[in-house]
């Protein structure tokens, strides 16, 4: 689901910009930060273990977002669910936190 929210998140820009992803999600930040997409690429879109990559069409569709459109796009980790181990929220883990809640009331409400 992080990676369908970031390119959901992406196509609402209109015009190319600098923007900051915020993510609980250590994968997708990761792979940003590191380039592992471009390994994969070179792989046939398999990583270091040889197997396929997951959700490959979700990660084209998020790198087209991210590569052809013009922005510049950074990639910051937040952590997920800090209410749960008993820490005060900075700003973004709030955001976070809300995005969580709507996502599980629409699961409810559907």
């Amino acid at each position: 689901m992080e990676l369908r929210a970031a390119i959901e998140a992406l196509k609402t820009l209109a015009a190319p910009c600098q923007v900051t992803l915020y993510s609980d999600s250590a994968y997708m930040v990761n792979c940003f930060r590191d380039r592992w997409y471009e390994a994969w690429r070179m792989n046939d879109w398999r990583n270091k273990k040889k197997q396929p990559v997951a959700n490959r069409e979700l990660w084209e569709e998020l790198l087209e977002l991210v590569e052809a459109r013009g922005h510049v796009v950074a990639f910051a980790k937040v952590v997920g669910h800090a209410e749960k181990l008993g820490r005060t929220s900075d700003s973004h883990e709030s955001y976070n936190q809300r995005c969580d809640q709507l996502a599980v009331a629409a699961i409810t409400a559907g």
